[in-house]
This record gives C-alpha cells, structure tokens and sequence, in this order.
C-alpha cells in the first residue's frame, strides 16, 4: 500500500516534523511513525484531517491504495468467475455422461441422483449468468478478456453486443444438436449392453 509512501511524502514537502503533524491531526507522534512505515492505517477522520493539512483532495492522497484495492477486487472477481466456471464445467460434462449408466445400474433411484445433479448444475448456471450479467460480459471475446483481467474497448464492446443476438441462436441450435448426438451415442452404447 502506498498510503505511508504518501504521508511521509507529503510530510517532508511541508518541511514538517512527525510531532508537528501529530499535533494538527490529533494523534501522537507515534501514531504517525506507525502510518508512515505501514504498521497501521489512519482512520477516516485522520485521512480528511490529513488532506486538510497537506491541503491536496482525498483522492489524491490515497490515490495509490485506491489503484491497488481496485486490481485486488478485479483479482478477485476474475478468480471467482474462473472458480464458478471450472465448477460448471465438471458438472456439466457429469450430466452429459451420467444419464444412462445411472438409470442402467440403479434404476429409478438412479434418475433421482440424476435430477439432484442436474438442479446443482442449473444452479451454477444461473450463478455464472447472474455474474456476468452484473460484469456485462457476455460473448467470448468479452469473457477472454474479462478472464485475462482486461476490458474491450468502446468500439470492439458495440461490435461484441451486436453479435450478442445472433449467438443466442446458434447457441440454442448448437445445444440440440449436441444433445442429439450425446442421446444417439447413449442408445447406441446403451444396445452394446
């Protein structure tokens, strides 16, 4: 975090001493060798005082935590997008594969393990659209570079959003036509038993 960077910064340009600055903003002396070498982080009303004293904006004086904390939130988000996906993955390709061995060897109790997979599997699904709903990221090209913790830029966003429509149509086309040939794979495998 740069906020102890800036505090000593700002300090040295006022040609103040840690006890003068302790006194303006209400603290010990102590308290502000804390902020500067990062042990601890002044609170809210120590911050505005600060601005104040150093006479710069909030922002500018915590210009570089903010920066920080923001690549550590998209870090977040594109690891918790990535785990939501790998999840759905696994349990997508586990609804694919289990149907017919499942209702083959435990009967109908086999179909009820089934449906409990499959409402997981939704479940997931629709946690995954809500995100990327609420990160507006919705062809591939979008989620690549969302993944890859970039944004598109206004142009190529225009461009991906106008695919958007057309690519629901092949999507719904493309999953009938991969869920006839997984059901035609499954019958036939199905008769080899």
């Amino acid at each position: 975090m740069e906020l102890s960077s800036q505090i000593k910064k700002y300090r040295a340009q006022m040609n103040m001493s840690q006890e003068v600055l302790a006194e303006k903003v209400y603290v010990s002396r102590q308290t502000i060798s804390n902020w500067e070498t990062g042990k601890n982080y002044p609170d809210i009303h120590s911050l505005l005082l600060l601005s104040n004293v150093f006479n710069v904006s909030l922002d500018e004086l915590i210009k570089g935590d903010v920066e920080i904390m923001k690549e550590e939130i998209k870090q977040e988000e594109i690891q918790k997008f990535n785990s939501l996906a790998g999840i759905y993955a696994v349990l997508l390709l586990a609804c694919i594969v289990t149907p017919i061995p499942l209702l083959k060897f435990c009967g109908w109790w086999g179909m009820a393990i089934y449906l409990v997979l499959l409402g997981i599997t939704l479940y997931y699904a629709f946690k995954i659209e809500k995100f990327k709903k609420a990160n507006d990221i919705q062809t591939y090209k979008e989620i690549v570079a969302f993944t890859n913790g970039e944004r598109l830029d206004d142009i190529t966003k225009h461009r991906e959003e106008g695919k958007r429509p057309y690519q629901k149509v092949l999507l719904v086309f493309g999953s009938a036509v991969l869920t006839f040939v997984v059901c035609a794979v499954m019958a036939f495998v199905l008769n080899l038993f």
